[in-house]
């Protein structure tokens, strides 16, 4: 009589063979291993551990393992019927492949001459056939016909293969993301139906052009909306091929042609100011520097100083032009590089300064929502958006203060050399109240700006907080406290700052003394002090955070999303 084996402890099911030397794990999977003919002539032995006998098994726990090994039984069946089925799927995909290299499609000629378009122009074609080339963005098999989805970007277009074109070795192991350019007769979907563009291109001819892998290699394989964001990022060549990201960067481009109307409309030039410098604008502890032939030199904070030089000549300017950060800051808000819209006006006061942007900003969204695209895409990205109304809310520093104490929003103590104070537990800050004097942080007001649910120029902050060449605000006889500047932040509500501006100082002694009081070598900015010098005025300007702007318009949760290829501490690729 056989006899077989059972130790619970250190039994294996997988590898076992019943015997003393190699027992089973449970009962179970020894009976499922049992012949069934053997099954009444084998005797089981079984124990809870190496220090127990082997002794037989209750009756209780046969009747238990005979139902369990039933049900293994099952599985094993099933994955037999599962191993056959895949087996006969193979080798019918295989005779389907092998088949299909014997087809051969070609181009009828006795057919119309097709016109080659892109997709976004192709609805005057409809009722014609047409050539259009792109990507594979999605593809669907529905038992002798597939739908392609085709992307080349302009638009999406929804194609169909049937009969032979749908047969060919091409066709079956087309995958997404292949290049192809498809033929065929361009007809309206039928009513009750819904497609890109209302049309739909049923194709008689087509050939890959760049073909995509399968496998592991998978585009869907390689990137998936789960995926980790550090893997998002090393991937945004491909992340760019998704819809939600493409329109981000359409509203973009949107968003820049819209903001250079606005400036024309307002009498503004754009120039192109050095992105290679040799000055400082926002302070020192924040430039990227590098040897420029033998001599220091920085990317450029700030276009601001050359947009003044060109006041006299040009008169009120704007730029476009990339600002570099060198600002350890991982925050959803920041980035090492980013697109700065500045402008610089003259013969203006303070209040024209914060009218002017409030203009520019609100006609450039009038200009995004009454263009039928555009405003497409906004209420794609951000269903709830609505333009803001005007006039903006204008809250003084002093008032901010106030208002953030009056609802409790404090913020962490600090020691004199600026380290937070912690609690006993070493983790958690001392929180205190702001108080005159305070930057205040970027926390506070996005909390400030979320509940007042409105955009906010905030004013007239201290002048020992502020760039060096902002005008001080005139104080009234015998005032006595801190000096305050004709300096703003315009805040909106999600994001928090998107705008940065200021009065300058028109005076040559008055910025002077400031270069002084900032340590600064007035030297290098002797043509900066020379607008001073030769006919001084009045003037101001502002920057514009481009990727901020956009993060409020489409409401994304970080910048990030709303740069091409955004750059962050650690993160220069690809």
């Amino acid at each position: 009589m056989l006899t077989i084996y059972i130790d619970q402890t250190s039994g294996i099911d997988a590898s076992g063979n019943g015997s003393v030397d190699q027992p089973y794990q449970s009962l179970a999977f020894a009976l499922f291993s049992t012949p069934t003919t053997e099954t009444e002539t084998t005797q089981y032995q079984i124990r809870k551990d190496a220090d127990a006998a082997y002794d037989a098994p209750t009756q209780s726990a046969m009747k238990k393992a005979k139902k369990d090994a039933q049900g293994l039984e099952k599985k094993r069946l099933k994955a037999q019927a599962e191993e056959r089925e895949s087996k006969e799927k193979a080798e019918k995909r295989e005779r389907k492949l092998q088949e299909s290299k014997k087809i051969v499609l070609t181009e009828d000629l006795s057919l119309s001459k097709p016109v080659k378009s892109k997709i976004v122009k192709l609805e005057s074609l409809r009722g014609q056939r047409v050539r259009v080339s792109g990507w594979v963005h999605r593809r669907r098999d529905q038992q002798e016909i597939t739908f392609i989805v085709l992307r080349d970007g302009t638009g999406y277009l929804q194609a169909v293969l049937t009969g032979n074109a749908n047969k060919t070795y091409d066709a079956i192991t087309l995958q997404l993301e292949a290049s192809v350019e498809l033929t065929g007769m361009l007809k309206a979907v039928p009513e009750g139906q819904r497609a890109p563009g209302g049309h739909e291109l049923v194709v008689d001819y087509w050939r890959v052009l760049g073909a995509a892998p399968g496998a592991e290699e998978a585009f869907t394989n390689r990137l998936n909306e789960q995926s980790d964001p550090s893997i998002l990022a090393d991937l945004r060549h491909l992340v760019l091929r998704g819809e939600t990201a493409s329109s981000v960067l359409r509203l973009r481009a949107a968003l820049l042609s819209a903001f250079r109307q606005s400036y024309a409309d307002n009498d503004l030039l754009e120039v192109t100011p050095p992105c290679l410098v040799q000055t400082q604008v926002e302070g020192g502890a924040t430039l990227f520097k590098f040897d420029y032939y033998g001599q220091p030199a920085f990317l450029t904070q700030s276009s601001q100083l050359y947009l003044e030089t060109c006041l006299p000549s040009l008169g009120d300017v704007f730029c476009v032009q990339e600002s570099f950060r060198a600002e350890n800051s991982h925050t959803r808000r920041h980035l090492s590089e980013y697109t700065h819209l500045e402008a610089e006006l003259a013969f203006i006061t303070f209040d024209d300064l914060m009218t002017h942007i409030e203009a520019i900003i609100c006609e450039t969204v009038d200009k995004l929502l009454v263009n039928p695209a555009t405003a497409a895409l906004i209420k794609t990205l951000n269903p709830h958006f609505k333009a803001p109304s005007r006039p903006f809310m204008r809250m003084s520093y002093e008032s901010a203060i106030a208002w953030l104490n009056e609802h409790k929003i404090q913020r962490p103590a600090e020691d004199a050399d600026g380290n937070v104070i912690t609690k006993k537990d070493e983790e958690t800050a001392v929180m205190v109240d702001h108080e005159i004097g305070d930057d205040i942080a970027e926390a506070a007001e996005r909390q400030m700006t979320d509940i007042i649910a409105a955009p906010i120029f905030l004013y007239g902050f201290p002048a020992e907080l502020k760039a060096f060449y902002m005008q001080k605000m005139p104080r009234k006889e015998g005032e006595q406290g801190p000096a305050y500047t004709e300096s703003c932040d315009l805040l909106m509500p999600g994001v928090g700052e998107i705008v940065g501006g200021s009065m300058r100082i028109a005076d040559m002694e008055e910025l002077l003394a400031a270069y002084k009081r900032e340590g600064i070598d007035p030297a290098p900015y002797y043509w900066f002090t020379d607008q001073r010098k030769y006919g001084t005025c009045q003037h101001g300007g502002y920057g514009l955070g481009v990727e901020r702007f956009l993060a409020w318009l489409a409401n994304r949760f970080t910048v990030r999303e709303c740069s091409l290829y955004p750059r962050w501490p650690g993160r220069a690729t690809p």
